[in-house]
């Protein structure tokens, strides 16, 4: 079992009258750019701690002209981690390839990060959320052949000698000879995250990446998503490792169940009336019917249907309660979906700093060793992690 703390690095201090979407339309006048520093260096630190306290891991995300996660370059945020961290594996989930004109970008910026951390990339690769192709003009129908043709490019930059030349539909380069090159070979390993699209499963089971399962469902949303997945590797010829799949979940650990509840419920409810509004917008052409029939069957199960803590509760939206509580539960749902990565979402709409840092340590001291007992067998702390594969494009 790896175990990874994750940050949204949301703005906690939308005013009370702005009843608006978080995403794309929301008043960039809203920002407090000396507020925003203190949070940046705020997080920055809360992702530093996690390696302090033995996660495998830290993990970060790209998005645009929200208030959801003020991280519109997660690149910097890594390359900020490299340098302040020995140990962890720093996992950028992901760059959206859609938005990178040429995507070689992305190839340059994380062998720079995988160079500067000694080799501790996880390369995240995004076809980019709905919202996204908005805040961006691109044509979402596009969205999908974008996505594959950049990281066709970017993996070719990565394995095979330069200079070259790369004529594709909507990238042409005429001298493509990336400098610099990752530590890791072939190439840092590859996640990908997802929502239920078919496309986006197929592509990872095929190219025998990781796929992470994006929260705010119902867990049996999750449940049927990873069944997919299996499924998509048993046709490709292969069974899923548990360290193709991961599970990406809110978590806060207090002395008592009572006591976690109080300290959290008010912050989770910040996340998902005011932040989360706008999340699910999708413009036309930027799903196929297949997948948007498929997504729709999770649709109903999605947070921002969410009214009573009980229905949080009940769902598994949030892990919340005592170190015995989180275990118990965390415990059944590893066992359930089959996953072999767990994504910590410790830090959620304003949760304060202190009561952060609390909680990620009771998991760490508490809640952390037991499930690495319970799981044995897949890479801990500081183990070698299997070279990706590198499949046919």
């Amino acid at each position: 079992m790896r175990f990874f703390s994750f940050h949204l690095m949301p703005y906690p201090d939308l005013p009370p009258d702005y009843d608006g979407p978080a995403w794309i339309t929301c008043p960039n006048e809203l920002f407090d750019p000396r507020l925003g520093g203190d949070l940046y260096n705020r997080y920055i630190d809360e992702l530093v701690y996690a390696e302090e306290l033995g996660f495998d891991g830290v993990c970060v995300n790209e998005h645009h002209q929200n208030a959801y996660g003020i991280m519109p370059s997660p690149n910097l945020i890594a390359s900020i981690l490299a340098r302040l961290t020995s140990r962890v594996r720093i996992a950028v989930v992901g760059n959206a390839l859609p938005l990178y004109d040429p995507p070689t970008r992305v190839a340059e910026e994380f062998a720079m990060i995988d160079c500067i951390s000694g080799g501790r990339l996880i390369a995240g690769m995004v076809v980019g959320g709905g919202p996204e192709y908005y805040s961006s003009s691109l044509n979402p129908a596009h969205a999908r052949e974008r996505f594959a043709e950049a990281h066709d490019l970017i993996l070719k930059v990565w394995t095979e000698p330069g200079p070259f030349e790369f004529i594709g539909k909507h990238y042409k380069l005429r001298y493509v000879n990336s400098w610099p090159r990752p530590i890791q070979q072939p190439h840092p390993e590859i996640w990908i995250p997802g929502v239920g699209s078919l496309e986006t499963l197929e592509f990872v089971a095929k190219h025998r990446y990781a796929y992470m399962g994006i929260p705010y469902f119902h867990i049996s949303a999750f449940e049927r998503m990873f069944a997919m997945m299996r499924e998509a590797c048993q046709k490709e010829g292969y069974d899923a490792d548990p360290l193709q799949l991961g599970w990406l979940v809110p978590i806060f650990v207090a002395e008592t169940d009572a006591e976690a509840r109080r300290r959290y419920e008010e912050h989770f409810w910040y996340f998902v009336r005011r932040l989360l509004p706008g999340i699910n917008i999708s413009p036309p052409g930027y799903t196929s019917v297949r997948s948007a029939e498929n997504i729709m069957k999770n649709a109903g199960t999605f947070a921002l249907n969410l009214e009573t803590w009980d229905e949080v509760v009940d769902g598994q939206y949030a892990i919340v309660g005592s170190p015995e509580t989180v275990t118990e539960l965390l415990s059944a749902n590893i066992e359930r979906l089959g996953v072999g990565n767990l994504l910590g979402l410790f830090q959620l709409g304003t949760l304060p700093a202190a009561d952060t840092k609390q909680s990620l340590e009771l998991f760490a001291t508490e809640v952390m060793p037991k499930l690495r007992d319970s799981f044995p067998g897949v890479h801990s702390a500081g183990a070698p992690v299997p070279a990706p594969a590198v499949a046919p494009s």
